[in-house]
């Protein structure tokens, strides 16, 4: 196994081991997150709660995606979510630390879509 495949693969897992434990983290209806999503939306309790479960079975999809099929624009996705998700931290008034410690959720996805671009730009030339 080559370097780069290396690379990959521990990249995968990551990523799709911090969706799959997000994903069902909000599928069991994380409190903390239901009050943010009701803080940062104005959503009810319960429409909170089903944006959540949505949310978490989306998560758990990306988790499988990533670990089969990685699609570029769907690491995109992973990163711009896992930035947000990071993000909203300081945003309901938890310290920056909050957002610090979490880039490993935005960071990942995205060095894996970068590391599936070099290899495109490299098979093109």
């Amino acid at each position: 196994m080559t370097k780069n495949k290396k690379i990959e693969w521990v990249l995968r897992i990551g990523v799709a081991g911090e969706f799959l434990g997000h994903g069902v983290f909000a599928i069991l209806g994380k409190a903390d997150w239901i009050k943010w999503t009701e803080q940062l939306t104005g959503l009810d309790v319960a429409s909170a709660a089903t944006f959540m479960f949505v949310v978490g079975i989306l998560d758990i999809l990306l988790a499988i995606v990533v670990l089969v099929k990685p699609i570029r624009p769907i690491l995109l996705w992973m990163a711009l979510w896992g930035f947000w998700t990071a993000l909203v931290r300081p945003l309901v008034g938890l310290p920056i630390w909050d957002f610090i410690e979490r880039f490993a959720n935005w960071a990942a996805p995205l060095a894996l879509y970068y590391l599936y671009r070099v290899d495109t730009d490299h098979d093109e030339k």
